[in-house]
């Protein structure tokens, strides 16, 4: 990890200028995408397999689950005796925990449910809540498994009232869904499962296909590739975001435990070769203590690979001179996961401004939000922290306006209403409301 000193510098770094979505795309990739589908671009090749899939369904997604996955599907969707069979393939540890972290996550989500939903639903306040149909959840499975991602997506679309949350997930050998997967589904409610990924999966929740029906909104995190297909089929669906890599930044004075934060950065780097771990710091020489227990603890990982290519790519200590200064470059950067390892730091929740989620204190590490601690991990990434949110009951619920105007709300408003009407050129609109002001006038 490099060592950056100074507030000027490290402004500079952290200034965000690539888009939410920018992945890099190393050769190797454009050659295999040259080669698949005659371009080297990540985003035409996908406008043409999200064609492909709206033309001719069943059959594209078939075709590009051999082509990507190397794998022959018979079917897609995953039966209910292939569910049941999956709690018999997990241990009751990890079943046990699962439970938990579900159980986390619908009492986080319902109390925002409720607190949400209070006087807004009765026809005098002028809006009526209604959830989306139908919604469907996408779980990665590139490098890792997610049951995670499972709960973290359907539980809080269930408790917003969503009817039916239908699954995708990338097959791995023999077309199989891992077990943990699917028993995540079935304890989040999940109404169908099938076992498709990638861009195709995404296309095929856009428009429908013989197997896989239309969804109203597309929610989720994935790679290049389905990032890229929730970008192109907004609009036709609504989608959650455009989540990139993931990323960290820990913000530590000198009493800040080195070897948490070195472990911290670690969980984010070992997610993906693209993730990016960052620590800011008012002490030198915690920011040495922490880059030697980074590489001593790294040594013992199994994904020792991906974390350490993490680290020299996107990983960085940055020491500046006091917390504002840290605070300003965290706002800034708008991270993904913000984690306050400082002396009183709740004192220090009003003036972030950026992130999309914080975490209060040394024992508040970013694991506990990835799994149990209640809200959704499924966050803005890539400095849309600046404008949207984390993934919540708001999200799959749509609001309709009511409009009631009785006799005396009809005299009160009705001239304003004809005066600005005509301003804009519009005379039908404003005979519209004079006809009902005077209802004894014949038509001109």
């Amino acid at each position: 990890m490099i060592i950056i000193e100074g507030f000027k510098s490290a402004k500079s770094i952290l200034s965000r200028q690539a888009p939410a979505e920018f992945y890099p795309v190393s050769p190797a990739l454009r050659q295999r995408l040259k080669e698949m589908f005659g371009t080297d671009d990540p985003e035409q090749a996908v406008k043409k397999i999200v064609s492909e899939v709206r033309n001719r369904g069943d059959a594209a997604l078939f075709d590009y689950t051999l082509k990507f996955d190397g794998i022959e599907l018979a079917s897609m969707e995953v039966s209910k005796e292939q569910v049941a069979g999956a709690y018999h393939e997990v241990s009751q540890e990890l079943l046990s925990a699962l439970k938990l972290a579900a159980d986390q996550i619908r009492s986080f989500h319902t109390a925002q449910k409720d607190n949400f939903w209070s006087g807004g639903t009765e026809p005098e306040s002028g809006q009526l809540v209604r959830p989306l149909e139908r919604i469907g959840a996408y779980a990665p499975g590139g490098t890792a498994c997610y049951p995670s991602t499972v709960l973290m997506t359907a539980i809080p679309a269930k408790v917003a009232g969503v009817k039916e949350v239908v699954l995708v997930t990338p097959p791995r050998g023999q077309g199989i869904i891992p077990p943990s997967a699917l028993v995540a589904a079935d304890i989040a409610q999940v109404d169908r499962i099938f076992s498709v990924g990638g861009a195709q999966a995404i296309a095929a929740l856009a428009f429908g296909t013989e197997s896989i029906p239309r969804v109203d909104k597309i929610c989720g995190p994935g790679n290049i590739f389905v990032v890229l297909a929730k970008k192109l089929v907004y609009g036709v669906v609504d989608i959650d975001g455009l989540q990139g890599p993931s990323e960290v930044l820990i913000i530590a004075d000198e009493g800040a435990n080195p070897r948490y934060c070195a472990a911290d950065l670690l969980a984010q780097a070992e997610h993906d070769p693209l993730a990016s771990a960052i620590l800011i710091t008012t002490s030198r020489r915690l920011a040495d203590e922490v880059g030697q227990e980074v590489k001593q603890q790294l040594k013992s990982l199994e994904r020792q690979t991906i974390a350490a290519e993490s680290l020299e790519n996107r990983g960085m200590i940055v020491v500046v001179t006091n917390i504002d200064e840290a605070i300003e470059l965290a706002n800034l950067y708008a991270p993904e996961h913000l984690c306050l390892m400082v002396q009183k730091a709740a004192s220090y929740i009003n003036r972030v401004s950026n992130a999309g989620c914080i975490f209060i204190g040394e024992n508040s590490t970013v694991v506990f939000g990835d799994y149990v601690a209640g809200p959704s991990h499924a966050l803005p990434t890539g400095g849309t922290a600046r404008f949207s949110s984390p993934l919540n009951v708001t999200d799959f619920i749509k609001i309709m306006d009511l409009v009631n105007i009785d006799g005396a709300r009809l005299e009160e408003l009705g001239q304003a209403a004809v005066t600005i009407a005509r301003a804009e050129g519009f005379e039908a609109h404003a005979r519209a409301v004079e006809k009902r002001l005077d209802r004894g006038e014949t038509d001109d």
